[in-house]
């Protein structure tokens, strides 16, 4: 494990807003884990800021508090496997998109249309990340996370997770009380179950004159999509969708497509679910700059950082966009990063 002192967070957040960690610990083990469990109060009372990729966070202030930098990375490990599926244990510090990559040179489907979601692993089932019709919960086995009270392992199944819409237990009741370590996936090995449907993966293809497409074909599809709609954070600072997408009874989404006919909408078990980007755009913030902050003129859905500017900046301008959609829709946006 690495010990820094008074160390920049710029190369650890994705909006690349230069805040400073008095102290930062880079852990690569449950090993590590365990000596933090035993010589710091600080770390079993949970009073630290744990950072992965750091594609899901907001700063915006220095950070007094210790700062933990997931780096397990191990190999990649079969924990089951049969003629049809395959069961892997990743080490929640790997970069997501690799392991995608990796899975699907290996013949494994189900994540292919969770393609280049940037991250690290141990976020995937934290905020169960989904695009393109697939979420997290499709193909999460279970998990082994640190406890942080008790400096032991404990096992969470796909069920115990309660993953929700960009939700899971980890964000609710059990908030600051795990570190997640190695997640485990139950992926297919042939008859696959494609989804194309959603978004434009279909006109991709059928751009690419692809008919019969692979788990390959769709995650190309995917990144094109991605990479002709989104910011690589790498060149603009960004948190890729700052909000969730409201989700609303179905008696007031009919009431707004009195109003507004074109309104875009997917069904869903509790309601309808708005798309957040396109209730953004209409209140006219799409490709607006304030300052070194601004809204993607591509997607509405991603506040950028342009450089040079402050976290408390982009905050002043998502509450901008949020009290804009409120007055013209009635519709209250959340944000789907972690503010601090």
């Amino acid at each position: 494990m690495e010990i820094a002192q008074n160390i920049d967070l710029k190369p650890y957040n994705t909006f690349g807003f230069s805040y400073e960690a008095k102290s930062a610990y880079f852990f690569q083990s449950i090993e590590d884990l365990e000596k933090l469990h035993q010589t710091h109060e600080w770390f079993r009372a949970s009073n630290f800021l744990i950072l992965g990729g750091g594609s899901n966070i907001l700063l915006t202030q220095n950070i007094e508090q210790p700062v933990l930098i997931n780096e397990i990375n191990d190999s990649i490990s079969i924990i089951e496997e049969s003629e049809d599926h395959i069961t892997l244990e990743v080490g929640a510090g790997k970069n997501w998109h690799d392991f995608v990559i990796w899975t699907i040179d290996n013949g494994y489907g189900g994540l292919e249309n969770l393609s280049l979601i940037p991250g690290k692993v141990g976020a995937a089932p934290m905020q169960n990340i989904g695009a393109y019709g697939v979420e997290i919960k499709d193909s999460l086995h279970s998990l082994r996370a640190f406890d942080i009270q008790k400096g032991e392992m404990t096992t969470f199944t796909n069920a115990a997770c309660q993953l929700g819409y960009r939700e899971s237990i980890f964000k609710r009741e059990r908030k600051g009380q795990f570190i997640i370590a190695y997640v485990r996936f139950t992926l297919t090995k042939r008859n696959h179950k494609l989804n194309t449907a959603y978004g434009a993966i279909t006109s991709e293809l059928e751009a690419n004159g692809i008919t019969t497409p692979t788990i390959k074909d769709i995650s190309n599809a995917v990144i094109a999509i991605r990479q002709s709609k989104l910011p690589d954070p790498k060149k603009l600072g960004n948190s890729g969708s700052f909000f969730k997408n409201p989700v609303v009874p179905l008696d007031i989404f009919e009431t707004l497509q009195k109003d507004y006919s074109n309104i875009v909408g997917f069904p869903v078990y509790n309601g309808v679910k708005l798309a957040a980007g396109w209730l953004i755009e209409q209140t006219g913030w799409k490709g607006k700059q304030i300052g070194n902050v601004g809204v993607h003129k591509k997607q509405a859905l991603v506040l950028v950082h342009y450089g040079g500017g402050k976290g408390e900046d982009l905050l002043a301008l998502s509450k901008a966009v949020q009290d804009a959609v409120l007055k013209k829709f009635g519709v209250t946006l959340e944000p789907e990063v972690n503010i601090l």
